[in-house]
């Protein structure tokens, strides 16, 4: 599982180092999205591999990958969301929004080492399809909480599915790299 973790921090890194580019292009303009705006940016992204997988042809040239990193980046930006509220106008410095990332990727990196010893690192024998699968129903699953007003009766927040997502990702991701 060391190298479970390693790799986890390596794919990390660069979806982090994406996100820290992108704010300081575009500051946190991010923060006005509601969290149904940053579930459909998921949802498309996650539709987009999917029919990736499912085509022979390619019109745009772009994979899987940066679709995977967009996941994880905007599922962290949701996670942001749920903890600080949506604003009016962007109000995070670069700085700021890295802590708040750092925070909520560490919270959900322990998650996702105490299931993966639970599990016996059972994704590592799972399709990159199968973990697209996954993030839909994810996110289907938080388009009904969405659509419930947030609430649950007996399962998971909408935060312990996109946590899930995030891994879901990061594990497909380093499928791909290997």
């Amino acid at each position: 599982m060391q190298d479970t973790s390693k790799q986890y921090d390596a794919v990390v890194e660069e979806c982090r180092s994406l996100f820290i580019k992108k704010m300081s292009d575009y500051g946190s303009a991010w923060r006005i999205l509601r969290l149904p705006s940053l579930t459909d940016q998921i949802f498309i992204k996650a539709q987009r591999i999917r029919q990736l997988q499912e085509n022979d042809v390619r019109k745009v040239d772009e994979g899987e990958k940066s679709e995977f990193i967009g996941i994880i980046n905007y599922s962290i930006m949701a996670l942001v969301q749920l903890e600080k509220g949506v604003v009016e106008n962007p109000d995070l410095s670069t700085e700021e929004a890295t802590l708040l990332y750092d925070k909520h990727i560490k919270i959900t990196k322990e998650l996702m080492m105490n299931k993966n010893h639970d599990y016996g690192e059972a994704w590592r024998d799972m399709r990159v399809s199968s973990l697209t699968d996954l993030i839909l129903q994810k996110l289907l699953r938080v388009k009904q909480i969405e659509d419930n007003k947030g609430k649950t009766i007996v399962s998971e927040g909408i935060d312990a599915n996109y946590q899930d997502m995030i891994n879901y990702a990061v594990f497909a991701m380093i499928h791909l790299q290997n």
